[in-house]
């Protein structure tokens, strides 16, 4: 048995009102990446979401963008087109019989797809999401004909860029009303990642049709506008066309880097509405961070803005978490079980606390997860100095439209003061071996104070430290965890690190196939803080295919 890759497909999101550019960017903005000269080896330059994929060693990809072409009007069945079945060489979305055959002469396994709607006319969400299923239908009939082995299709994995986003949730509304018989969205679709999708609309849009009459150039572009809608409650109907669970929304923090200054200073207006404060900017400098989320989808954080240089859709971040949430060995779930800040809390003032936690794994020097102030996205305010109270849950709030008043959407992440779940995968070694056996992830853990009555400092930091966490699997014992202050007991012999801290085992917390998936306790203690947190590792079944 071999480990099998599954078909992907590239979204990109919104192209402005003329999209003559974006028909002749080849790879529409997935082949852009970022160089960062302050680090060394591989980190040095990100190639960009596409050669990046091409190279990836554990999980390779090989391209078949152009197996298929898009068009603005129909196209007949072209003569000597071979023995593909004609329905797939005619319409607007259409096989290239030759290519196909050079390509996909061995099946879809690995292949990698960017979906251009934007050669595709007219320009409407709807059409969009048929052209999707169009290009999915396509790659599972090529599946079937070409190495399919009698085995059902495995589904696609989708990676799509902000309005993106949209355009998956229409294909998947369209595919959920298929006839009886025919596979729906959840068999023809693994798994999907959104970078900075406004789910839940762009907080500043104002009415659609006001914006089209008065703005010369946009007319075209009326129908993707409207998708912004705040008001929406869309976002709602995922679950009921694909399981939220296989939606990893991936939530942008950097307002600052984002080069449409209007767009961000709009985001700070609606603040001040919600929150009565232009304290607060809370996106990626075009969607806010609570539109970026589902209720109920898995989450995480990265300090980038929306698009441009090293932004959601050009830095290596969205690559390394797609990449792991797709073909990860481990779903992890981070929890704080108790907490209590020993220091701040002034006597003059009123303290509000703010806890966060950023995840960063062994051998990629960018965070998977990241929470600071910066990034105003820490779970908050609390004012027990147990953090007991808070925000409502997540969920809830999610539910509302993103017009209703308030934006208390820094609550926990899921029950149980869930702080962060997200996959990890022990096949992705480090350029650079260190030795050390097993799982290895560092967390940055911080609290810190404000002064709501601005009485005293406003942004105290109570507590700030890095614990590594060190989990062996797979040398045949009991799965052991250890727990790290610093890189120095992260040894290559279980012999040697039982030198280290050893986290006991807090119980099962459930079977998955032959093997079982427990729960650790450990301690977070400094001078201003004393917490425990809990981390769970669920193994993730393996595909596989003869």
């Amino acid at each position: 048995m071999t480990a099998f890759v599954r078909p992907l497909i590239l979204v990109r999101g919104f192209g402005g009102p003329d999209v003559g550019g974006v028909r002749r960017n080849a790879y529409q903005g997935f082949n852009e990446g970022t160089v960062y000269p302050s680090r060394r080896g591989e980190n040095f330059i990100y190639e960009g979401f596409v050669l990046r994929a091409l190279k990836y060693l554990e999980h390779p990809y090989r391209d078949a963008t152009n197996v298929v072409g898009y068009y603005t009007r129909p196209l007949p069945v072209p003569p000597g087109a071979g023995d593909w079945d004609d329905d797939l060489l005619s319409g607007s979305v259409v096989l290239d019989p030759g290519m196909a055959d050079r390509v996909l002469r061995d099946g879809v396994d690995g292949t990698l797809w960017i979906y251009r709607y934007y050669d595709l006319e007219p320009r409407t969400i709807e059409g969009y999401g048929a052209g999707l299923i169009r290009l999915i239908d396509i790659i599972r009939r090529a599946a079937l004909r070409n190495g399919g082995g009698g085995e059902p299709f495995p589904g696609v994995d989708i990676v799509a860029h902000s309005m993106g986003g949209l355009v998956v949730r229409a294909a998947l509304r369209q595919l959920s009303d298929a006839p009886a018989g025919e596979p729906g969205p959840g068999e023809l679709v693994h798994r999907i990642v959104t970078l900075g999708t406004p789910h839940r609309g762009i907080a500043f849009q104002v009415l659609p049709r006001a914006l089209v009459e008065h703005v010369p150039g946009v007319t075209e572009a009326a129908d993707e506008l409207a998708a912004f809608d705040p008001g929406s409650t869309e976002f709602r109907r995922w679950n009921d066309w694909f399981p939220v669970e296989r939606v990893l929304t991936v939530v942008g923090t950097d307002h600052r880097s984002f080069g449409v200054a209007i767009a961000s200073v709009a985001n700070r207006i609606v603040s001040l509405t919600d929150e009565g404060s232009l304290v607060h900017n809370r996106s990626d400098g075009l969607v806010k961070q609570a539109s970026a989320q589902l209720p109920g989808a898995p989450r995480t954080f990265v300090h980038k803005c929306h698009g441009g240089p090293d932004s959601l859709i050009t830095s290596r971040e969205a690559f390394e978490i797609a990449m792991r949430f797709f073909h990860g060995t481990h779903h992890v779930r981070l929890h704080l079980e108790a907490a209590e800040v020993l220091r701040g809390k002034d006597f003059f003032g009123r303290s509000e606390f703010y806890f966060g936690v950023s995840v960063k794994p062994r051998g990629v020097d960018f965070d998977l997860f990241h929470q600071s102030p910066e990034a105003e996205n820490c779970y908050g305010p609390f004012r027990s100095d147990r953090l007991t109270d808070g925000p409502p849950p997540l969920e809830e709030e999610l539910n509302e439209p993103l017009s209703a008043a308030g934006d208390r959407t820094t609550g926990w992440a899921g029950p149980g003061r869930l702080i962060w779940e997200g996959w990890v995968d022990r096949t992705v070694r480090p350029a650079t071996p260190d030795g050390a056996p097993g799982l290895v992830f560092r967390l940055d853990v911080y609290l810190g104070e404000r002064d709501s009555f601005g009485i005293g400092f406003s942004d105290n930091v109570v507590f700030r430290k890095q614990y590594y966490l060190q989990l062996l699997t797979d040398d045949g014992d009991e799965p052991a965890l250890y727990l790290h202050t610093g890189e120095g007991r992260l040894t290559d012999t279980r012999e040697e690190l039982e030198a280290a801290t050893r986290v006991e085992s807090a119980g099962v917390v459930r079977a998955a196939g032959s093997g079982r998936d427990r729960a650790w306790r450990f301690p977070i203690k400094g001078t201003g803080f004393d917490a425990t947190l809990a981390v769970s590792f669920t193994v993730e079944p393996e595909p596989a295919k003869d």
